[in-house]
């Protein structure tokens, strides 16, 4: 018996997808390529069973995907809790239309040449 010595059980790191579910495949496949682990989808996130990736590694190869994507317009990526990366869409603010300016009225002063 080893003593002080027990098996690691693999942690496993979960990408959130957000609103990009439709981007599930693709990102699973890119995962796959740049972190040379085991990926599978579960559900609506995608999970990636290794010890060998950290979550900081794993939220750089997903903003590298966020990239590559061209998403970085819309999308962010942060960290959540120990485990999780998420995807979140920027929120959007309604910017108010530029008013057209009428032009300056003249002054009297200026009319009569004042």
């Amino acid at each position: 018996m080893l003593s002080g010595h027990k098996n690691k059980p693999q942690m496993e790191l979960k990408v959130d997808l957000g609103d990009l579910q439709n981007e599930k495949e693709n990102l699973t496949s890119f995962l796959q390529l740049h972190l040379k682990v085991p990926v599978s989808q579960v559900e609506d996130m995608v999970a990636v069973n290794s010890e060998k990736v950290s979550v900081v590694e794993l939220e750089h190869v997903v903003n590298k995907f966020v990239y590559h994507r061209d998403l970085n317009l819309t999308h962010w990526v942060s960290v959540e809790g120990a485990t999780t990366v998420k995807i979140n869409r920027f929120k959007v603010t309604e910017k108010k239309k530029k008013q057209e300016k009428e032009p300056p009225h003249q002054t009297a002063a200026q009319s009569w040449g004042l």
